[in-house]
């Protein structure tokens, strides 16, 4: 156990099956009639694009600490948006804002820049949830935080551990 931590023992569930994602789904395509919005779905819901990023407190993925499932994500093919619904470990998680700024960076990094997203902490989850949720769909604050060494370190630690 490591002292300091918010949530010093969260509840960790097994990984579930990993689904290999074939190799003609192209997501950096810029014809935006080239992605097939079952594709979209598939990746984002079978495919470890988000669910294997680590939690920034413990050596869990989002997904083994139940903060991110296939039931928190939505695409909207016809509108080109995807939203990310996430359950923080605690109602004071301080790290939500992080585990958010990580969500958006990796689908920025996943998706044609048409598609819009909105990443929102699940109603009632966190205490300060309009305001997490102001922080994490406010493009300036977003672009200020990527800017901070820290901050980008700690978002880099999460998305490219090969700890899990």
């Amino acid at each position: 156990m490591t002292l300091g931590l918010i949530n010093a023992n969260p509840i960790v569930r097994e990984k579930k099956e990993r689904i290999t994602r074939p190799d003609h789904v192209h997501l950096h395509s810029n014809d935006h009639e080239a992605l097939d919005p079952l594709d979209i779905y598939d990746i984002l819901s079978n495919i470890h694009i988000v669910r294997d990023i680590r939690d920034p407190e413990h050596p869990y993925s989002l997904e083994q600490l139940s903060v991110l499932s296939e039931d928190s994500i939505t695409v909207d093919e016809k509108l080109a948006r995807i939203l990310i619904t996430f359950t923080p470990t605690i109602q004071h998680c301080s790290m939500a804002t992080v585990i958010g700024l990580c969500l958006r960076i990796k689908l920025k990094d996943c998706f044609p820049p048409h598609f819009k997203v909105d990443i929102k902490v699940a109603p009632g989850s966190h205490a300060d949830e309009e305001a997490v949720n102001k922080q994490l769909n406010d493009k300036e604050r977003i672009v200020a935080a990527m800017e901070n060494p820290n901050l980008r370190q700690l978002v880099d630690e999460c998305l490219y551990s090969s700890e899990l």
